[in-house]
């Protein structure tokens, strides 16, 4: 380590490492540091409490089973409770890219805790024989199993938050659908003109495509209370007692709330990263419906001369440094850029999960951090674009009723009384001289005064003659 701090010796089977003497991490952390600088970034800190909770539950229940001594017990439950409560982050260092299958992040957890709990003891850190990372903080556990568990609990954890981010935004959605539903506007297909809809039609099914992104998610997320925990090394539970899987996820449910249970087939839980990759699934899914919202809404408020300009976003800053009164859909853009990063996510996950060989996929580390990150990144804006980007939206009732009105689709309402091919040639007379089809119509006697009061009435615009 290239650090000028004081330093103590630590070992492990490759030998002796100098670590700084104030850190709670040994020697496998230190080796980490150096071995992968790869992006600055360290694990999210609900990945950190997942996998604190696994090694309080897996001493409690080598405790219970008789395997583990209750002094020690009792300080590794009281270090991996103080981490918990929030104090020792600074320890947890490996980067996010790390060794396969995260060993370098589990032995991080295993050293810490294991050095916290030396400290409570009143013992030197690195006593490796009071308090083994390896034979006491990780007993019965392998990273193999460890890793995954962790990676499950950390998108279970917060999910609840993610859940709640995206049912607001659906729900001022529904709520715009519901003040516009009167707002009637020209449908686009093709972006050329189409029937007439409403922006409430628009902005309800906008709420409802997000709804049920939130319904896909949720089941998604109910794929992952299957944990590997207790399969150690290959899913055959090596070097467990007999009843540890049950009870060590006996505790994990206690301890989160979450109804967790021991995977079908260990085998295939090790093998697997199904369930994660399935949840990434989820987050693109979503995704690819933000940016097709957002995309709409930056044409709905195009213009305001050239454009949709159909409703009229928030102003929420200036627009541009040379064009004064500029006022761009920046919230809009916002969101689709971090939706683009999240299928850039998922693309990541998805090359990690088919890389799996045999009895394991060893490229968990990076699977977990692109997953964390998307939720990380959709929580921390979802809530600001709805109250920002959605909760201001105005109707421009006067344009789009205007546009409504020189709407050649309306010719489509008159087919059913005059004929497709009819309808269709005033359909063209009528872009051609710039007037309305209605109009055209009343004026050639193709249909009469109380049949075009009908349509405008069928359009839910007032007739203005």
């Amino acid at each position: 380590m290239t650090d000028d701090r004081p330093t103590r010796t630590e070992r492990d089977s490759l030998g002796t490492v100098q670590v700084p003497a104030d850190a709670l991490y040994g020697a496998q952390t230190a080796r980490a540091i150096d071995n992968f600088p790869v992006t600055g970034l360290t694990a999210n800190p609900r990945f950190v409490e997942a996998y604190v909770i696994i090694k309080k539950a897996a001493a409690m229940a080598n405790g219970d089973l008789e395997q583990l001594d209750a002094e020690r017990v009792r300080y590794i439950v009281a270090a991996a409770d103080e981490v918990l409560d929030g104090a020792h982050r600074d320890q947890f260092v490996v980067d996010v890219i790390n060794a396969g299958a995260g060993t370098s992040f589990n032995m991080n957890v295993n050293e810490v805790l294991a050095n916290r709990a030396l400290q409570l003891m009143g013992r030197e850190m690195g006593d490796l024989e009071a308090m083994s990372p390896n034979d006491h903080v990780n007993m019965a556990q392998s990273t193999n199993d460890t890793f995954p568990t962790a990676m499950h609990l950390s998108v279970l954890l917060l999910h609840p938050e993610l859940d709640a981010a995206i049912a607001e935004l659906a729900l001022a959605l529904r709520v715009k659908g519901e003040e516009f539903a009167n707002v009637v506007k020209s449908g686009r297909t093709h972006l050329q003109d189409a029937v007439p809809t409403t922006l409430g039609n628009e902005f309800g099914a906008y709420a409802l495509s997000l709804e049920r992104s939130r319904d896909i998610l949720g089941h998604m997320r109910d794929g992952l209370l299957e944990l590997p925990l207790g399969g150690t090394a290959v899913g055959t539970g090596t070097n467990t007692h007999p009843r540890y899987r049950e009870t060590v996820i006996g505790h994990l449910s206690r301890m989160t709330g979450l109804k967790v249970r021991p995977a079908e087939n260990m085998a295939q839980a090790m093998q697997s990263r199904q369930a994660i990759a399935a949840y990434s699934g989820g987050l693109r899914s979503l995704s690819l419906e933000l940016i097709r919202i957002a995309n709409d809404l930056r044409l709905l408020g195009s213009g305001p001369t050239s454009g949709f300009a159909e409703v009229r976003l928030p102003p929420v800053q200036p627009g541009s440094s040379i064009m004064p009164g500029k006022v761009n859909p920046v919230m809009a853009e916002a969101l689709d850029m971090l939706a683009f990063q999240v299928i850039g996510h998922d693309t990541a996950v998805a090359m990690a999960a088919q890389a799996g060989q045999m009895e394991l996929n060893v490229m968990m580390p990076g699977m977990i951090h692109n997953v964390l990150t998307s939720m990380q990144y959709l929580i921390n804006y979802l809530p600001t674009f709805t109250t920002r980007g959605i909760r201001g939206i105005e109707a421009n009732v006067e344009h789009t009723t205007e546009v409504v009105a020189r709407n050649p689709a309306i010719a489509t309402l008159l087919a059913p009384r005059i004929g497709y091919l009819e309808a269709a040639a005033l359909a063209k007379e009528a872009v051609e001289l710039g007037v309305s089809v209605l109009d055209l119509a009343l004026e050639r006697g193709t249909i009469t005064q109380d049949e075009r009061r009908e349509v405008l009435e069928q359009l839910g615009i007032q007739d203005g003659d």
